[in-house]
């Protein structure tokens, strides 16, 4: 079968597909994990200036990457169905969304375990802490909208609207510490530069990193497969899987 980008945006192809991906997923996510955290916690030395308190990072900057990271995935989506009416990729964006959410709140959570010891405070009006906050309230506010509204197409296009506005803000959240003089560090990690952290240290910071990603997928995979088997109950296809399974 020649692969298109238009492949898969049949449900029952889908539906199979993620089935496929979904415990691989999950194991990939469990295995990175249980390394990351080992090399983190285990192996990587202690921070000169920090402490053992610098060792959140391993779970605190992941979860921050993905928290924007699958924002803007979860906008283009959205607004690809918004332009093209197309079903499927409305489901992606939904099933994206409180994957994210989950991501935004565990950034903040650790960013405030990490700020007591380091700031004295587990709160400041930072400019990252503020946008990043305002980026939880934007997932917030798409699951409400899009929850909010029976019909599946006016759901989706309304919350694809405010999936787009949001994503003004992600570019804000990365240059903020750039653009305004706040108490947030700066980036350890750049494509344009070498990493200013050791060898151990960075490789912690990546398998927790790709412990995320496919934690990610495998979570949206599944939330995808079930709001398939809601939407699409009446259709043959699904009659027949639950046929199958009786």
């Amino acid at each position: 079968m020649r692969l298109r980008l238009t492949t898969y945006a049949a449900p029952p192809r889908f539906y199979a597909l993620a089935g496929r991906l979904i415990p691989w997923c999950w194991g990939l996510s469990l295995l990175a994990a249980l390394a990351g955290l080992y090399v983190g916690f285990a192996i990587a030395p202690t921070d000169f200036q920090q402490g053992q308190a610098y060792r959140i990072i391993f779970i605190h900057v992941p979860a921050a990457w993905m928290s924007m990271l699958i924002y803007l995935v979860m906008a283009f989506w959205a607004a690809w169905g918004w332009m093209l009416n197309a079903r499927m990729a409305a489901v992606y964006a939904r099933a994206l969304a409180p994957t994210g959410a989950m991501f935004t709140l565990l950034a903040l959570w650790t960013g405030a375990l990490w700020g007591k010891p380091t700031w004295g405070t587990w709160w400041v009006w930072d400019a990252r802490l503020t946008s990043e906050f305002i980026l939880l309230l934007m997932y917030l506010g798409y699951i409400a909208l899009v929850e909010a509204i029976d019909e599946p197409r006016r759901a989706a296009n309304a919350g694809a609207l405010l999936a787009v506005v949001g994503a003004v803000n992600v570019p804000v959240i990365y240059f903020s510490v750039r653009w305004w003089n706040t108490l947030h560090q700066g980036s350890t990690i750049s494509a344009t530069a070498a990493p200013k952290m050791v060898a151990t240290m960075l490789t912690a910071m990546l398998l927790m990193t790709i412990a995320f990603w496919a934690y990610s997928f495998a979570a949206a995979l599944s939330r995808a497969r079930s709001m398939l088997l809601e939407q699409e109950r009446d259709n043959a296809w699904v009659q027949g899987l639950a046929r199958g399974q009786a």
